[in-house]
């Protein structure tokens, strides 16, 4: 079972100091998207999703849900937000470290049940995260008897489909033995079936389940924005529009074809596209849940972006919604050339009508 190719998961909640609430709004903006642009640059090497806690628990702010192939990915990624700007005013009350494995208990009526090594997020909004430790007691029953209180702990998650689980196993590697993060869309399920799960019998060998964190998923800049301060859009330069009305964004070198980029005109974040060689450039918030469209799936055959949340399909040519859960299109931008610069017109085209 070692030799399985496992992935390393961490859960880190960070803090920010209120001081950074006093810093100039210049600074606060710019150390936005300071943060921001290096958590991007480690997405090829790991996958982040962000999630937002405030208003819910007054001692973490976000959650950076981190996983990875080695742990020196994670130390990498640590290093470089700790030199940034906003860094220096973040610290790290809760991080559980833990890997992927396959459960040691049987399921034959769900094969899949927990025996995921590859960490698959869905789109629910909310993830609910704790720490879990079991007693000593536990490992002294003989594992069939541990087998069947399992199979009960199961019935009862089977009642509640919309409510996904992911295990993780921390023995050795952090303090807790396993990290349990609940997928749903629905904070009451999660509340009804936690519920229920304390009347298992296998509820009374948990030594500890908390803390337990209620998490909000959230781009990762509406995450950012949700620390106060200044909207991480105004630290961008206003780039002025020339006298033809178009404002340069970025190089084409930048956006090799089959690639998209977010970058900011007059403080709007804009998605843009490198479709077979044709630039596109549409708003870049999803119009049903404000997901980031620089992050979806581009189908070049249609010439539209998949939202990576809920699966809204927009066309990049006139930002009319073509699928999914959106009403409202987006806005598109009129997308010129000018040697290797990328120029977007200054004001969007007019919203195609669904």
């Amino acid at each position: 079972m070692a030799s399985e190719k496992r992935q390393v998961v961490r859960y880190a909640f960070y803090k920010l100091d209120p001081a950074w609430r006093r810093l100039t709004a210049e600074r606060q903006a710019s150390a936005k998207i300071e943060f921001g642009e290096t958590l991007e640059r480690y997405n090829g090497r790991l996958l982040l999703r962000p999630y937002g806690l405030v208003g819910i628990r007054g001692d973490t702010d976000f959650l950076l849900w981190q996983v990875a192939e080695d742990l020196d990915a994670l130390v990498e990624l640590q290093t470089a937000l700790n030199r940034t700007d906003l860094g220096a005013y973040l610290s790290i009350p809760y991080s559980y470290l833990a890997m992927t494995r396959r459960s040691i208990y049987e399921f034959p009526a769900d094969p899949n049940h927990e025996q995921r090594l590859v960490i698959q997020p869905s789109a629910a909004k909310y993830l609910f995260v704790y720490p879990f430790i079991k007693t000593r007691p536990w490992y002294a029953l003989p594992k069939p008897e541990r087998q069947r209180m399992m199979d009960e702990h199961v019935r009862v998650g089977r009642k509640y489909p919309a409510i996904r689980l992911n295990t993780t196993y921390s023995y050795g590697l952090d303090d807790q033995e396993f990290i349990v993060a609940f997928e749903g869309d629905n904070p009451g399920e999660f509340l009804d079936l936690v519920m229920e799960l304390r009347e298992s019998e296998a509820s009374s060998y948990t030594l500890r389940d908390t803390p337990t964190f209620t998490c909000v998923q959230m781009s990762l800049w509406d995450m950012l924005d949700t620390l106060g301060g200044a909207g991480s859009a105004d630290a961008v330069a206003r780039r002025p529009a020339r006298a033809d009305g178009f404002t340069p964004v970025a190089n084409l070198s930048e956006l090799p074809p089959g690639t998209a980029k977010r970058v900011y005109a007059a403080n709007e974040a804009v998605a843009l596209f490198n479709v077979n060689g044709t630039v596109y450039a549409i708003a870049n918030r999803c119009t049903h849940a404000r997901a980031s469209l620089s992050e979806g799936t581009v189908d070049a055959a249609r010439c539209a972006v998949t939202c990576p949340w809920h699966e809204g399909v927009f066309s990049l040519e006139t930002g009319r919604v073509l699928g999914g859960p959106p009403v409202h299109p987006v806005a598109a931008f009129q997308v010129k050339l000018d040697g290797d610069t990328i120029l977007i017109a200054h004001e969007a085209r007019e919203a195609a009508i669904s």
